[in-house]
C-alpha cells in the first residue's frame, strides 16, 4: 500500500503535545521522547556470508524535557536516598488540531533514572531533562494511516 502526505497539514506540530504523570498533567513539560530498543543476538548461518540477528529482548527508555518551575520532581524522588525508587505511569499525547487525529501512548512501570539537584545559569531559563525507563507500553489512540 502506497502512503502519501497530501498536505503539509498532516504533519503533526509538537506544540500540541502534553504529558500526564500518574494522572496529573505536567504543565512544565515542553518535550518528550520514548523508544524501545530491540536487543538481538548475532546468528551465523552456514552458507550465508552476512550475519543474521535474532531479537531476544527489548528495553524501553525515554526522557521528559521540563521547564524548572518548582521542586515537583525532587519531591517525587525523595525516597531514593532510602533506596526506594518510585514507579509511575506516563501518558503522552500529541494532538495537533489541524492534523488527521491524535496519538496517545501509555508507559507503565516507569522509573526515573536520575535526579537533577541543581543546573542553572544566570540570564537563562531553567530546564531539566528527566530520563526514564519503562517495562511496557500501550497505544491508547493512533492516527490513521492514509
Amino acid at each position: 500500500m502506497a502512503r502519501t502526505i497530501d498536505s503539509a497539514k498532516r504533519i503533526i506540530n509538537g506544540t500540541y503535545g502534553s504529558v500526564w504523570l500518574d494522572g496529573e498533567r505536567l504543565a512544565e513539560c515542553y518535550g518528550a521522547q520514548a523508544k524501545v530498543e530491540i536487543n538481538s543476538e548475532t546468528v551465523n548461518l552456514c552458507g550465508q556470508f552476512m550475519e543474521a540477528y535474532k531479537p531476544t529482548s527489548g528495553k524501553g527508555s525515554g526522557s521528559l524535557m521540563l521547564y524548572k518551575a518548582d521542586s515537583g520532581m525532587a519531591q517525587r524522588m525523595q525516597s531514593i536516598q532510602d533506596g526506594v525508587v518510585p514507579e509511575c505511569t506516563i501518558i503522552t499525547k500529541l494532538a495537533d488540531p489541524d492534523s488527521a487525529g491524535a496519538e496517545r501512548v501509555a508507559y507503565y512501570g516507569v522509573q526515573f533514572t536520575d535526579l537533577t539537584l541543581a543546573d542553572w545559569q544566570a540570564a537563562t531559563m531553567g530546564k531539566v531533562t528527566v530520563p526514564f525507563t519503562f517495562t511496557r507500553y500501550e497505544y491508547l489512540d493512533m492516527i490513521p494511516v492514509q
